[in-house]
């Protein structure tokens, strides 16, 4: 139900109307966002434009860690400077992205054109991560093969698939319905934003340990991908029912 137009709603007014995520996600990127809501609420911005402002920075934090990689493996760039500063552009990038649906839903301003927006930018600044932990592998580990790069991006795309299905209805149920504390801890392993901190503290202080880490989310991302399969196949059913008779 949307706020009371002659009330300004505050940061918990917005918080109680996010819709959940990640233990990180809900802990950090969650709250922030409702903060940058009541800022952008009293600037009269609309949902979209904390969307683009969104993909501003997260484009702009992957596209400096791409185009400065090569440097910092050569140390002419500090590691740490550019992956602390690529972290903090991730991190604020993804709590507008909190936030924006935050501020459609108190304002009464949420609509499927909003929602397309929002799926798109997210796919846009996904992509754009993706190629920043590649670059930065090419970059301080030259060994690193090339079917890891291609098949690192090729399963993150389950992360794209299901943040689509997310905002739908219709098969999104999560594999581990559970609220507890340990597997909410289990599944920070696809918390959007634990992710992008591991991978920023990666890019400062150990770069060249990034294709190890490609390896890992590679692994993460199809194990999930199959369970995800297998359960979706079993619920469907794999034997039709007998016909009825006429």
């Amino acid at each position: 139900m949307p706020h009371a137009p002659n009330t300004r709603p505050t940061a918990a007014d917005f918080l109680s109307r996010h819709r959940g995520g990640g233990l990180f996600t809900e802990t950090v990127n969650q709250r922030v966002g409702s903060y940058l809501a009541v800022a952008a609420h009293r600037l009269r911005l609309a949902p979209s434009a904390l969307t683009l402002i969104n993909l501003a920075l997260g484009l702009a934090a992957s596209i400096a860690v791409v185009t400065l990689a090569p440097a910092a493996a050569r140390d002419d760039v500090p590691a740490w400077a550019l992956g602390l500063g690529a972290l903090l552009l991730w991190q604020l990038a993804y709590s507008l992205d909190c936030s924006d649906g935050q501020l459609a839903r108190v304002t009464g301003m949420a609509g499927p054109a909003g929602a397309r927006v929002d799926i798109l930018c997210d796919v846009a600044v996904q992509i754009s991560l993706v190629a920043a932990i590649s670059a930065t592998a090419l970059a301080h580990a030259p060994g690193t093969p090339i079917w890891l790069v291609a098949v690192f991006a090729g399963t993150w795309m389950i992360n794209l698939v299901t943040s689509v299905l997310a905002s739908s209805n219709t098969a999104s149920a999560s594999l581990m319905t559970s609220t507890s504390l340990p597997v909410r801890i289990v599944k920070l392993v696809r918390d959007y934003g634990a992710v992008v901190t591991v991978c920023g503290v990666v890019i400062a202080f150990v770069p060249g340990l990034t294709p190890w880490l490609m390896a890992a989310f590679t692994v993460v991302n199809g194990l999930f991908l199959l369970a995800s399969i297998g359960q979706s196949a079993r619920k469907a059913g794999l034997v039709a029912p007998p016909h009825e008779p006429q």
